[in-house]
C-alpha cells in the first residue's frame, strides 16, 4: 500500500465516522491548569497582550478585598485591566487598524456586577477601560481572549488562586454566548459625578482612620458597626477616591493630599 499523508488518512476516517483518539483531542484539547502567583502573572500578562481583535471580561473587582491577596498582585491585576483599556478603540471598540509600530486596537467588553463596582481603581465613567456594563451578578471571572483561548479561575472567583486555559473551540463558543448573554442584559454603568478629589467624602473618613491603625477587616467592621461586605465596599470606595488600588499607598496618598 503506497504512503498516504496523516492528513489524509485523518479526513478519511472521520469521513467514515472512525475518529482516532489522537485527532478528537487535536480538535478539543484539554484544559491547562496554571498554579503559582508567578505563573498566573506572567500567562494572564501574555494573554491579554495577544489580542489582536476582542476581549471578553467577566470582572469583580470587589471580589479581593479583604481576601488576603497580596498588594503586588492586586496591582498587577489593575495593570492588566489598564493595559487592555489602552488599546480599545473609541467607545470600546476596535477600529480594525493600528499605527505603525503600535499594537492592534482590541474591542474590550466589560461586565461587571453592580456591589463590584466600588472596588474599580479608577472613577467611573471616564477612565473605564474598554466598554463596560453592569449585572445584578456575573457568573464566574473570565478573561477571554479573540474567540480563541479563554481564562477562568480554578474557583471561578479569583484569578489569584490559579486559572485554566481553554482552547477546545467548543468550550470556547460556549463561553462568548454566556458573555454575550451577560451583556445583552446589563446596564451602561451610572454616570454620576465622583467626588472631588480634593475632598474626603464624611462617610470614608472612619475607613481611612481604620485602615491607619492598621486594623483587620473583621475588627474593623464591628467597631464601625457595619457588616463585612459594607465595610470591604467602603474601602473600595475609599482606594478609588485615592486613585489607588493598593492598601499601602493608600496614607501615603491620603497624607500627601492633607487628609490626615
Amino acid at each position: 500500500m503506497a504512503d498516504v499523508p496523516g492528513s489524509v488518512l485523518n479526513r478519511s476516517a472521520l469521513s467514515m465516522g472512525v475518529v482516532r483518539e489522537d485527532v478528537v483531542d487535536s480538535l478539543h484539547p484539554p484544559g491547562r491548569p496554571i498554579r503559582g502567583v508567578r505563573q498566573v502573572m506572567a500567562t494572564l500578562t501574555a494573554l491579554v497582550r495577544s489580542a489582536r481583535r476582542e476581549l471578553l471580561v467577566f470582572d469583580d473587582p470587589g471580589s479581593c478585598l479583604g481576601q488576603g491577596i497580596p498588594e503586588q498582585f492586586l496591582e498587577f491585576a489593575g495593570s492588566c485591566v489598564r493595559a487592555a483599556g489602552e488599546r480599545a478603540g473609541p467607545d470600546g471598540e476596535g477600529v480594525g487598524g493600528r499605527a505603525r509600530g503600535r499594537p492592534p486596537v482590541v474591542s474590550v467588553r466589560r461586565i461587571v456586577p453592580r456591589h463590584g463596582l466600588a472596588g474599580l481603581p479608577y472613577p467611573l465613567p471616564r477612565r473605564l477601560p474598554g466598554r463596560a456594563r453592569q449585572t445584578d451578578s456575573i457568573p464566574f471571572k473570565m478573561i477571554l481572549v479573540d474567540r480563541a483561548v479563554a481564562a477562568v479561575p480554578l474557583d471561578l472567583q479569583l484569578h489569584y488562586h490559579g486559572v485554566l486555559l481553554i482552547r477546545d473551540p467548543v468550550a470556547v463558543q460556549a463561553l462568548v454566548r454566556t458573555h454575550q448573554m451577560w451583556w445583552d442584559t446589563g446596564e451602561e454603568l451610572p454616570t454620576a459625578a465622583v467626588p472631588s478629589p480634593g475632598v474626603l467624602p464624611g462617610q470614608l473618613r472612619p475607613v481611612l482612620e481604620a485602615l491607619l491603625a492598621g486594623l483587620t477587616d473583621e475588627t474593623a467592621a464591628t467597631r464601625l458597626g457595619m457588616s463585612s461586605r459594607t465595610y470591604s465596599r467602603r474601602v473600595g470606595d475609599l482606594l478609588t477616591a485615592l486613585g489607588t488600588t493598593s492598601r499601602f499607598r493608600a496614607g501615603a496618598e491620603a497624607a500627601r493630599r492633607g487628609w490626615v
